[in-house]
């Protein structure tokens, strides 16, 4: 499932980044393909699959595992429901099943912390915090059809509890899990921080979100704690391995471009929140600058451990070996894609095509060379 899923990824990615210099659809609907049916399924999985690690319990119910499928059904409905394929209902039954799914998951998560064999790992805390960020964006999705007064003010808070809180704090609390685990070493203060710096990041997301609807200046200091969490991270990372470190390591490097690029868009929102910089240009550059970097740095890692599973192998090794070929390379494009995206140069999208067609190549050759 998880392999299938990020295939998923990758080809909402390519129709993402084809579609987007047409103008058609519109951006909100090829927002949605991309978050819906790509990112959204990927990151309910990634989540079943590392939760039982950080609680140390069982398997995943098979339920949960088909949870994926479920949710690309409903994000295809509601792009359905933008270009006008459907009726407007669309919209609301589809964040309803999707609503039950992150009620289902959350519950789920929960269970298997009090469940756990010790202490669970506080990373679940993170996925916690935003499945339940999720829940509360699916709930305005109906009180727009309710309220259409307050639809824009409403569309604002579910967009910010969307990307910087689903999407954000699930990126944010992997990260830091992941980051060691791929340099192949430990981070003693990754617990301690992650219990830290929680409630900030909370705190921080609300503020955007509630700051971008109805108050700018509460946007924008929301933008410079959400900023201190991110640097945070960054400096401890850069403390312990060093630049060249991270910068020769082709996984690595696309992580630590995702983190760059959260602070690019951050400062891009605080753009939007005082008028210099148009809204729509800020999601065109959180798609190439946070989710295309995050997206193939972890596959980078990832496809390897489920394509081989069990212990680690000559194989595995020389399929991560292939496939973190470029990764630098591919992490300075995305980059550079969301900057120029992000102050309105449409053509920053081929950057970020090419970066990504760069991926699948080296990813297709691996695969072809390691096949048995």
């Amino acid at each position: 499932m998880l392999i299938y899923l990020g295939f998923s990824a990758l080809a909402t990615f390519v129709a993402t980044l084809v579609l987007l210099p047409l103008g058609q659809p519109s951006l909100p609907a090829v927002a949605h393909l991309l978050l819906t049916v790509g990112i959204m399924p990927l990151i309910f999985g990634a989540i079943t699959h590392f939760a039982p690690v950080l609680t140390r319990s069982g398997a995943v119910p098979r339920s949960l595992l088909l949870a994926p499928i479920a949710l690309q059904l409903a994000g295809g409905a509601s792009v359905l429901g933008f270009i006008g394929e459907v009726p407007p209902i669309a919209f609301t039954a589809a964040a309803s099943g999707t609503l039950l799914l992150a009620a289902a998951l959350a519950g789920w998560l929960i269970l298997r912390a009090r469940r756990a064999f010790g202490t669970p790992h506080p990373c679940w805390r993170w996925y916690l915090a935003a499945v339940s960020l999720l829940g509360v964006a699916l709930l305005l999705v109906p009180a727009m059809a309710w309220w259409p007064k307050a639809r824009d003010t409403l569309r604002l808070l579910h967009l910010h509890l969307n990307v910087l809180g689903f999407v954000g704090l699930t990126a944010l609390g992997t990260l830091q899990v992941l980051l060691p685990t791929v340099l192949s070493t430990t981070d003693p203060a990754t617990s301690q921080r992650l219990r830290r710096q929680l409630p900030a990041a909370v705190v921080a997301v609300l503020m955007i979100a509630v700051g971008a609807a109805f108050l700018p200046p509460l946007a924008l200091a929301g933008a410079l704690l959400l900023s201190v969490v991110v640097l945070s991270l960054a400096r401890a990372t850069l403390i312990r391995h060093g630049w060249r470190r991270l910068f020769d390591d082709g996984a690595v490097a696309p992580l630590c471009g995702a983190l760059a690029g959260l602070l690019l868009l951050l400062g891009l929102g605080a753009g939007h929140a005082v008028k210099a910089l148009e809204g729509r240009d800020s999601i065109s550059a959180f798609i190439v600058g946070v989710l295309l970097p995050l997206v193939t740095g972890a596959l980078t890692h990832l496809l390897p451990v489920w394509l081989l599973r069990g212990k680690r192998t000559p194989r595995r090794d020389r399929l991560h070996a292939a496939l973190r070929h470029g990764g630098a390379q591919r992490a300075l494009l995305f980059l550079s894609a969301a900057a120029l995206l992000g102050f309105g140069t449409t053509a920053g999208v081929w950057p970020a095509l090419l970066g990504l067609l760069y991926f699948v190549l080296v990813l297709l050759h691996a695969l072809w060379a390691n096949r048995e």
